[in-house]
């Protein structure tokens, strides 16, 4: 991930916002009663703040990025600079979910990455999971941070069982927000400055059109399966 999203996305930006809103009204019930979670790829801590301001609950960040790290925002979860692919035997078999937000799009060894995730994963465990959906949608913008790919429910059906992974929930979401990333596709085709195209794809640009945008994304029902910029999912090992 470019570190310039660090910056940029925070708690109050909108998209981060509705993600968490989905997130509860689709698995709100799985976090309510689960034991350990942790987090693969928790970057500055969005996510883990929102279920400890939410849930009460603890949530166990790992990342490689020490940038992120760094500007992690959770107040009293555990922090870990760590590479899943070690396997460390202290975290084997101890989580009965992970969450891995808008990470499975960078990893080119889609496998590899899964198998290595199973070793965190308690028996009977749940990997909750977020990803950009529609390859359709794929622009300047997916490259500029790293995305290697956008997902469908097929694909990603496809994805989870050559890691013997099983989908038993998913659903799309950000309906809404379809035409402005058409809009963004387009608009990013011919950007010349690179090196503001991140800033330019995600920055909401005034508190005002963060609100209306906010309440646009709204305008949905969770779960569909329609079409969305997101997918959310629920993976569990066969």
């Amino acid at each position: 991930m470019a570190n310039e999203w660090f910056e940029i996305a925070d708690l109050d930006h909108f998209w981060i916002r509705r993600r968490f809103d989905a997130l509860q009204r689709f698995a709100g019930s799985l976090i309510w009663h689960a034991g350990e979670m942790a987090e693969i790829g928790c970057g500055h801590g969005l996510l883990q703040r929102q279920i400890e301001d939410v849930y009460g609950r603890e949530l166990t960040g790992f990342d490689l990025n020490e940038y992120a790290l760094k500007r992690n925002v959770s107040r009293r979860s555990k922090l870990c600079c760590y590479d899943i692919s070690a396997m460390n035997s202290a975290f084997h078999e101890k989580f009965d979910i992970i969450f891995l937000f808008d990470v499975l799009e960078h990893i080119a060894d889609e496998g590899g990455f899964l198998n290595a995730l199973r070793f965190h994963l308690a028996p009977g465990g749940k990997l909750i999971l977020n990803v950009p959906a529609s390859q359709w949608m794929y622009s300047a913008y997916d490259r500029a941070v790293g995305h290697v790919r956008r997902y469908s429910s097929g694909t990603l059906q496809v994805t989870a069982g050559r890691s013997r992974f099983k989908i038993t929930n998913w659903s799309y979401w950000g309906f809404p927000l379809v035409p402005m990333l058409l809009l963004r596709k387009f608009w990013l085709r011919g950007w010349k400055d690179q090196s503001k195209v991140v800033s330019v794809g995600i920055d909401s640009r005034t508190p005002s059109l963060n609100k209306a945008l906010g309440i646009l994304s709204k305008c949905e029902m969770i779960p569909q399966k329609l079409m969305g910029t997101s997918l959310l999912a629920v993976l569990q090992a066969e």
